[in-house]
């Protein structure tokens, strides 16, 4: 007779890799993809790594969970800010101020992700991430373009490019480090990449400036 786990040890089980991937996210939140390791992260989720060995059997299994993790928890907040908005273009741009917003709030952990020189293996593993959150940004496009709120335009090639804009422009290595702590000067950087964005993709100024205001007060928790 097979054996079969009790809903008792399934809760452990779970639970314990919950703990091995929140000590995970914390590494790379402070010292980015090169501070993901089995051993520091046995450490850190106070377990032997023999035990993380036995979740993840190298670093890229590791990092892969991590990457899926933090994209399902990012691609869901832009879906429940863009699912609240009252129509296509308003959902575009609360998926872009969430996503600006967030990127911001954990810069290190975003651009570990995200952008972060690595290994060819670990990069591979990120991938998908960047994937999905270019056909969000595709989808949205899209749809307010189907609603003639943007001109007609090639969204998938505007997706990943707008993608590209905000990455670097908030978290790499030439973006201004100067809204780190500083709620205003954040609100001010989502506004400014979000009016950038709607700009490049079609929208007039004046509509797109009162758009990106009002939504990013709310994203950003004003």
């Amino acid at each position: 007779m097979a054996y079969r786990r009790t809903e008792k040890v399934e809760r452990r089980l779970t639970a314990r890799r919950d703990a091995i991937l929140a000590a995970a996210r914390a590494a790379a939140a402070e010292g980015g993809m090169a501070a993901v390791h089995i051993a520091p992260v046995a450490e850190r989720a106070g377990i032997a790594a023999g035990t993380v060995y036995r979740y993840f059997p190298a670093k890229t299994d590791l990092v892969a969970a991590l990457v899926a993790a933090v994209s399902e928890q990012e691609l869901a907040a832009m879906r429940r800010a863009a699912d609240a908005a009252p129509g296509p273009l308003s959902a575009l741009v609360a998926a872009i101020a969430t996503f600006a917003a967030r990127m911001l709030r954990g810069r290190r952990l975003t651009w570990a992700m995200l952008g972060e020189a690595v290994e060819a293996d670990i990069d591979a593993a990120r991938l998908a991430f960047r994937r999905s959150l270019a056909a969000e940004l595709e989808a949205r496009i899209g749809a307010a373009a189907a609603g003639g709120h943007l001109p007609e335009q090639d969204a998938s090639l505007s997706a990943p490019a707008l993608l590209g804009a905000l990455i670097e422009g908030l978290i790499g290595p030439l973006a201004p480090k100067s809204s780190d702590g500083d709620p205003a000067k954040t609100r001010a950087a989502v506004q400014t990449v979000t009016l950038l964005a709607l700009r490049a993709l079609g929208v007039v100024d004046a509509r797109a400036r009162g758009l990106v205001v009002q939504t990013s007060l709310n994203e950003t928790g004003a």
